[in-house]
């Protein structure tokens, strides 16, 4: 039986559960606090300093503003930042030449694409060339296989902060019935694989769900 919203609280076989609103600007905090730490031991025992190289496509002024967040974010951590900014008119040869060159690059170890990119570039074509070892988005097919197979090195940001959410404030997972609305390759499809995982059962609604509020 799906969750069943009864004012301000959830159905779930049979039993009412109350429903929680969950903080996550502090547990975000927390988490950064401890990222910081993290780097602060790797780059104290001799490793180095964590290297994020992100590419930006173009000037969409969302796309900007989500890198400068990650800039900043990484600032916070201790994480050393690369952007690397393209006209919107780049070849597909300039970007991939880019992209080879990070992935040989030993300073670097985690790239990310910004996306979308203009039309005329192929994203699948370009995320393909990014080194697995360094899809810190998870999006290479590489990536996609091992969170199927459930080895995943690297996870989607929103479905890998939403599992967090849920384990800080110690939600069960397994034995539940998740209903994940949306089918995206970089969210919906994560978040589905990740809750089947942990033993839930899981309902995949999208835009041809004949009955959304059924579901939900």
């Amino acid at each position: 039986m799906a969750p069943v919203a009864l004012g301000g609280s959830v159905v779930r076989k049979g039993r009412s559960v109350a429903a929680r609103i969950i903080d996550g600007t502090q547990i975000a905090a927390a988490v950064r606090r401890e990222v910081r730490e993290q780097v602060r031991k790797f780059r104290d025992g001799g490793s180095g300093v964590p290297g994020l190289a992100v590419i930006l496509v173009g000037d969409d002024p969302a796309s900007a503003a989500y890198v400068r967040s990650k800039a900043k974010a990484c600032e916070e951590a201790g994480i050393a930042s690369r952007q690397l900014t393209f006209p919107r008119y780049v070849s597909q040869e300039e970007l991939t030449e880019t992209l080879r060159n990070l992935n040989r690059d030993p300073g670097i170890h985690g790239i990310l694409v910004q996306l979308p990119l203009p039309k005329h570039l192929d994203e699948r074509a370009a995320l393909e060339i990014v080194d697995p070892g360094k899809d810190v988005d998870g999006f290479t097919y590489a990536s996609i296989g091992r969170l199927t197979e459930n080895h995943a090195r690297f996870v989607p940001c929103t479905p890998a902060g939403i599992l967090e959410l849920l384990d800080r404030e110690k939600i069960e997972i397994a034995g539940t019935h998740a209903v994940v609305v949306g089918r995206s390759e970089i969210v919906g499809k994560p978040v589905a694989m990740l809750f089947l995982h942990r033993h839930a059962t899981v309902t995949v609604c999208h835009s041809r769900t004949a009955d959304l509020a059924a579901e939900t």
